[in-house]
């Protein structure tokens, strides 16, 4: 299990990279438990203070390995969605809540599962060769893992929904195109690319960042007296941090300031 989940902790980065490069990362169910604790533990230590999801080999994530699962047959009514609230779904929710920013770094085909994947982090880089599809349609299933929530959300209904009924493959340009990618590179600057954007978040005001993701993600759902209400408890929450006080202080005395993620 450890060599198929790899991790590090690199300049307040913590690295998750997918490696089962012969199945073109396709997810089991170990590998998401794994992912989702480390995600946890993201949220939790104060040394990490970005998160970056990559993978090795050809592809990002071919989508949920979905071997040793139940046949047909064996099925009674309710194992379906069961399996989806305790699988994919956690494992996207575990992206969304963790409250350090997340980049998926996507070195390639990124399918299913794997490509809500990285719709879920909050910034993409994706290589050249990358490519986004929503398998779903093709195998005669209905988007899981948040599909139908997330895509709607970066693309319009009417994308999404065009998106999902073909179920085409996107190029990494085009992606970018339509706003699902921040940013596509040659697939040697990725890693360089994806380093230089989390260290950049990992010296930044650690917890105003995580309010911050909150309160993009939340205004999606909620109306407009919500969504005031909130970003105002936040921005008072916030004002007792150390780096709220850092950045006040470092505006008034014209230096560069110094965050430390508290």
């Amino acid at each position: 299990m450890t060599d198929e989940i790899l991790h590090r902790l690199d300049n307040g980065v913590s690295w998750i990279t997918l490696n089962r490069p012969e199945a073109m990362n396709a997810v089991t169910r170990d590998q998401r438990e794994h992912v989702i604790a480390l995600l946890a533990d993201a949220s939790a230590d104060p040394a990490v203070r970005a998160v970056v999801i990559t993978a090795t080999g050809k592809g990002f994530c071919a989508g949920a390995d979905l071997r040793g699962a139940p046949a047909a047959t064996e099925r009674v009514a309710g194992d379906v969605s069961r399996m989806i609230r305790l699988g994919a779904q956690r494992l996207i929710t575990a992206v969304l809540d963790c409250e350090k920013p997340v980049i998926a770094a996507v070195n390639g085909t990124a399918a299913g599962i794997g490509a809500h994947l990285a719709f879920a982090c909050d910034l993409v880089i994706a290589a050249e060769a990358a490519r986004f599809i929503e398998v779903f349609v093709r195998r005669g299933l209905v988007p899981d893992g948040a599909g139908a929530y997330l895509l709607p959300r970066l693309v319009g209904p009417q994308k999404a929904k065009e998106l999902m009924f073909f179920g085409d493959a996107v190029p990494a340009a085009e992606a970018e195109r339509l706003g699902l990618v921040n940013k596509v590179v040659a697939a040697e600057e990725l890693e360089a690319t994806a380093r230089a954007w989390a260290e950049r978040l990992a010296q930044g005001p650690t917890r105003a960042l995580a309010m911050t993701k909150q309160l993009v993600n939340a205004s999606l759902d909620g109306d407009r007296a919500s969504a005031l209400a909130a970003e105002a408890t936040a921005q008072e929450l916030n004002m007792t941090t150390a780096d709220a006080n850092e950045g006040v202080a470092s505006f008034v005395e014209r230096r560069t300031p110094t965050y430390l993620g508290r």
